[in-house]
């Protein structure tokens, strides 16, 4: 074997290096998740406040008022709910294990996360959260003028779209078929 074939032990060491480098990078994703935390917190604050007005003022409130509380507070909790999926899912996913396998509060679909599936739950909330979004226009409507209701309506169905467009990518790459759920 001449030299030039053969691998120079500084070229091995730098390869090294650099690989070891990149995968510890993934670790500045960390500070992201925790910051989605604090992000969380705020939407507990929002919702308890938001509650808290509800029952105080319901007395005083006509019935779409309420709806539209009500609605919001729904919106809140879906909100919540994707910034788990992105937090738990995220980290899992990019970061690192977080080996909960086992534990009787382990959510269901941690246990066949990756990539494709994450994209997949985040359409189908950002879905939800838009649907809430257009029920609470189309029942202020008569204060909406047609064209925001058309917009609005035009960007759900493309939001939509789009779910449906990475749930068939998803069952194409995974050759039509869907990961087997893992029951404890």
């Amino acid at each position: 074997m001449t030299t030039s074939q053969q691998e120079h032990p500084y070229s091995r060491a730098l390869t090294n290096v650099v690989g070891t480098t990149i995968f510890f990078s993934r670790w500045l994703q960390a500070p992201l998740y925790l910051g989605l935390i604090v992000a969380q917190g705020v939407y507990v604050v929002l919702f308890w406040k938001e509650l808290v007005h509800l029952i105080q003022d319901f007395g005083h409130m006509t019935e779409e008022t309420i709806m539209l509380i009500v609605l919001g507070l729904v919106d809140v909790v879906m909100i919540a709910n994707l910034l788990i999926m992105v937090i738990i899912g995220g980290y899992e996913t990019f970061v690192s294990r977080i080996n909960m396998r086992g534990h009787r509060d382990e959510p269901e679909w941690l246990s066949h996360v990756n990539p494709n599936v994450l994209k997949v739950k985040l359409a189908m909330s950002i879905i939800g959260i838009s649907s809430i979004h257009l029920l609470k226009s189309f029942i202020e409507a008569e204060r909406l003028d047609n064209d925001t209701l058309m917009w609005q309506t035009i960007i759900h169905m493309a939001f939509i779209l789009s779910a449906i467009g990475l749930a068939w990518i998803d069952k194409m790459g995974s050759g039509g078929h869907s990961p087997a759920p893992q029951h404890g």
